[in-house]
């Protein structure tokens, strides 16, 4: 199976970085290295902090303020506690080199979105890192296009594209466990969705996964392996909020515009 592949392939990667945990007598420090997280999450800490008010399409706010809580809640009692026995369990150059990994899966949509755009250079530049990320980064595990070659990422998915076409944005979705969307950007995880090799439906190309049972392990290491590197991000916009809701919304809203612009 796809997944039991998977898992042998990251159990080779510990290996190879020098395995396992930190002591029980040493509880790993929180995560403080700039290597750990991408670009765009750098940004959103320097966006968060410059953020202005401006109104927001918001007329299902009764039911996403009801979202969020729940999310809230899921995150807090269910996902944090298992990203953290995940970070204590795992060494964060291992963490790093699995989320690079995904990132690297997450190329076709990526190139795919700048050509669409016109963003011809960043398409090749993007080509130019999947290759070396591959082959000389073992399937992505490393980065040597970045640290080697100079060569950056260029977050780009079909939202930011319909964006740039100028789609507006509707109104504001809090989507369950996915947190803070709109009505354009949930429309496109969709066309999203066929340029990634994570998938449990039927395709003519290589997926990763085949079943949903595969889907759901994969997604759950993903989104673990994540949130124990990034703890600290939300825990710190949540310090930083009133109100939650809106302060997540203003937020979400407001960056996706700039990515669009940019």
């Amino acid at each position: 199976m796809k997944l039991a592949g998977l898992i042998f392939m990251v159990f080779m990667v510990f290996g190879f970085s020098g395995c396992i945990s930190q002591s029980v007598e040493e509880p790993q420090k929180p995560v403080l290295s700039e290597e750990v997280s991408s670009d765009a999450d750098d940004e959103l800490d320097e966006f968060a902090e410059e953020m202005q008010v401006k109104e927001v399409y918001d007329p299902f706010s009764g039911y996403n303020r009801s979202m969020t809580s729940f999310n809230d809640g899921a995150y807090e009692y269910v996902f944090k506690p298992v990203a953290q026995g995940y970070r204590y369990l795992f060494h964060e150059e291992i963490r790093m080199s699995v989320q690079k990994f995904f990132h690297n899966l997450y190329f076709p949509m990526r190139v795919v979105n700048n050509a669409l755009q016109g963003k011809f250079k960043n398409s090749a530049e993007e080509t130019g890192r999947f290759v070396i990320n591959s082959t000389v980064g073992i399937l992505g595990l490393f980065d040597p296009a970045k640290s080697k070659f100079g060569l950056q990422a260029h977050e780009e998915d079909f939202g930011q594209t319909l964006g740039f076409y100028g789609a507006g944005s509707g109104p504001h979705i809090v989507l369950p466990f996915i947190g803070p969307s709109n009505l354009r950007d949930t429309i496109s995880l969709y066309p999203d969705s066929l340029l990634t090799p994570i998938d449990y439906t039927e395709r003519s190309y290589w997926t990763l996964t085949d079943t949903v049972a595969e889907y759901l392990g994969v997604k759950s290491v993903e989104k673990v392996n994540y949130a124990s590197l990034n703890m600290e991000r939300y825990d710190k916009l949540k310090q930083d909020a009133v109100d939650l809701y809106p302060y997540l919304r203003d937020l979400y809203e407001q960056y996706r515009d700039k990515q669009i612009e940019e």
